[in-house]
């Protein structure tokens, strides 16, 4: 990893701010801008390998074009199962189900690697988000229990049975993939846990167990110590390592409107502690048969 002092070389005047002993830290005096040196970008991303997720105040200078335009400096866009829409807004209007512990698009054989959220309009009170290092999830975890989860294979769907409306519409672009409960990280070479609200059980394990498992994994991943809490503004910037994270809104501002805009970066088909890649079930926009 990028020591400290190389960081602030590389980024002048900026300062990192470590949020909790696991997970999270603010980066502050810097604009983020697509017009960035090479080097400023690949700073960003040791300090995303480091902490998993990094917050950037006072970013209203970027729009839906600027946001794009920043965040494909770390890859090529994903795409998304109901559409190529480049930013991805997510209005509390909607049916979208954001208040349940999930990895971004796991379904997807490939899922994103890395996300880019901005804050667009923010509520007065309430709406904050909250991420889970699941690599220290994996390593809390008692030695029986890592074996096991590098042992297990679990079955990802969209759509999934979290959000009735989903499972209900039959119309909907059917997505599966069999991915390892634990993948080694591309870049960092940990093992973290695969789990989240697109699980529909594990593979070889009646629904039941496979229910309790989940509960048990997801106890880890859920753990105060494992977490960070971000308190949004308008114009805040959080990114997120994909592979190395979960994530979950609060629902607790009432009627008031909660919107932020998403982008993601296309990632790496996982890979199992033993070396076997995850196994796409239904290809992406694949019609749902039946």
């Amino acid at each position: 990893m990028i020591e400290m002092n190389v960081i602030e070389n590389v980024i002048p005047c900026t300062d990192v701010v470590k949020l909790t002993p696991r997970i999270g830290a603010e980066i502050r005096n810097i604009k983020l801008s697509a017009d960035l040196p090479e080097q400023t970008i690949a700073a960003i991303n040791e300090l995303l390998l480091e902490y998993k997720v990094i917050f950037f105040r006072d970013q209203g200078h970027l729009n839906d074009t600027e946001q794009e335009r920043f965040s494909i400096r770390f890859g090529n866009a994903s795409p998304y199962p109901e559409g190529t829409r480049p930013i991805f807004e997510i209005d509390s209007v909607g049916d979208l189900p954001t208040d349940i512990w999930h990895i971004d698009w796991s379904c997807m054989d490939a899922y994103p690697k890395i996300s880019v959220l901005r804050g667009v309009v923010i509520p007065s009170i309430g709406g904050d988000t909250v991420w889970s290092n699941t690599a220290a999830a994996y390593r809390d975890l008692p030695p029986t229990l890592q074996r096991l989860a590098d042992e297990l294979w679990a079955v990802h769907s969209y759509p999934g049975s979290s959000n009735k409306i989903y499972t209900e519409d039959f119309t909907r672009p059917r997505i599966e993939t069999e991915h390892p409960v634990v993948r080694v990280h591309p870049e960092t070479g940990e093992r973290t846990l695969v789990l989240g609200s697109y699980v529909a059980g594990f593979l070889g394990i009646p629904r039941y167990d496979s229910h309790k498992l989940c509960e048990l994994f997801d106890s880890h991943i859920a753990a105060p110590e494992n977490t960070v809490r971000w308190k949004w503004k308008q114009g805040d910037v959080a990114i997120w390592d994909n592979r190395a994270t979960m994530h979950r809104a609060t629902k607790d501002y009432g009627d008031q409107r909660r919107i932020v805009g998403r982008a993601t970066i296309q990632g790496e088909v996982p890979v199992s502690v033993d070396g076997r890649q995850s196994i796409a079930r239904f290809k992406f926009m694949e019609p749902r048969p039946g």
